[in-house]
């Protein structure tokens, strides 16, 4: 009798695959079960997703997750689990975008949030979230309950997740920190969309580049209020970019807890921050809303920030507000002070250039206002 070596080869590869997958799948499965001495988790306690095994994605490859978590005196474990790339690439996108939109909703993520650690009624809720009405509170609890992302308890009772959600919201949630980041540079692009609301009308076709040099100069301004800066510089490069730099004491560096980010990163691209007093303090002429150095990275082709401080030079570079880099450490130095070098977007700003005249006008003035404060034109 003729043996078929190949076909029991394929047989005997397939056995091994198998065998490989039921280990995966076991020791994924005991990394989520609770150490010995726990109490056993009850099935209420345990949330499995139904979910395919990835076989029929080939090697594209899949996402698996798993995780527990405390409420309500209890732990919350769920069984570790696998997503194949196929099935969420080929998620319904018109159901899934519903879903979002939903959550998408400032209030309606208050909402759930507010009711993730206890249960509260729409009083409650409305007290504090500060709602106002109940007609607003009423509008949300309905979209929430109808897609099945809040229940509440019999006769009017209180509002709460229910168990069955909360490890899908977590798993969202997740995946938005992670990227919540983008909503600056999401900002950054609606900027370069209303920049008449920064810079006030267009003059002749063209917006006054000189408006946002005067908002990198007003931040060094209000170092020298502060007590910190003494003299400010501005050069005017032959490629249409302008630097200012002071004498102060140079932007924050520190890694900020709730993104890990250096604060640079945050003073350069979010368009709301305005500093202590919390509004902005340049604004230009018929324009309205306040130019920060933020709202000049985003509307700067380019962007180079150096920062000399605790014996340290640091530098980082944006494109159209976009970090192209960490914040990197490039030498030592016992002075302070930050250089600011941008080149304004030439399809913004089309044949506009600084004007030499007007610089030193406004250094002029600048110098009057403030007679401890040297302003220099180069």
């Amino acid at each position: 009798m003729n043996r078929d070596y190949g076909a029991e080869l394929d047989a005997l590869k397939a056995q091994v695959a198998e065998l490989e997958r039921t280990i995966r799948r076991w020791t994924e499965t005991q990394a989520a079960v609770p150490a010995a001495g726990n109490r056993e988790r009850t099935a209420a306690e345990t949330v499995s997703l139904d979910v395919g095994d990835g076989d029929g994605d080939g090697d594209r490859g899949a996402i698996y997750f798993s995780g527990h978590y405390r409420s309500g005196g209890r732990t919350m474990r769920f069984d570790a689990r696998e997503r194949s790339l196929g099935g969420l690439l080929g998620i319904n996108s018109e159901k899934a975008a519903k879903v979002i939109a939903a959550l998408g909703h400032k209030q309606r993520l208050d909402l759930l949030l507010a009711v993730w650690d206890e249960p509260l009624t729409g009083s409650e809720l409305v007290e504090r979230l500060n709602m106002g009405t109940t007609g607003q509170l009423y509008h949300h609890l309905k979209a929430l309950a109808g897609a099945d992302l809040l229940a509440q308890e019999e006769r009017g009772g209180k509002h709460t997740i229910p168990p069955h959600r909360r490890f899908q919201l977590l798993l969202l949630l997740a995946a938005v920190s992670d990227l919540i980041e983008t909503s600056n540079y999401i900002d950054m692009t609606e900027a370069r969309n209303e920049v008449h609301a920064y810079l006030g009308a267009a003059a002749q076709g063209d917006y006054d580049i000189h408006q946002l040099l005067w908002a990198v100069v007003d931040n060094s301004v209000l170092e020298h209020q502060a007590g910190y800066c003494s003299e400010v510089r501005i050069y005017v490069h032959g490629d249409g970019s302008a630097t200012v730099t002071d004498n102060g004491r140079g932007i924050p560096v520190r890694l900020l807890p709730q993104t890990g980010k250096p604060a640079v990163q945050s003073v350069l691209t979010e368009l709301q921050a305005f500093g202590e007093a919390g509004k902005p303090s340049f604004y230009a002429p018929g324009a309205v809303k306040g130019i920060s150095i933020a709202v000049v990275n985003a509307l700067s082709r380019k962007l180079v920030v150096e920062i000399r401080r605790d014996g340290d030079i640091y530098r980082q570079e944006y494109r159209y507000g976009i970090p192209q880099s960490g914040l990197v450490t490039i030498g030592k130095t016992s002075e302070t002070g930050t250089s600011v070098t941008f080149e304004p977007d030439p399809e913004l700003f089309a044949g506009g250039v600084f004007d030499a005249a007007v610089l030193e006008a406004r250094a002029a003035e600048l110098s009057a206002a403030y007679p401890g404060l040297r302003v220099l034109v180069h």
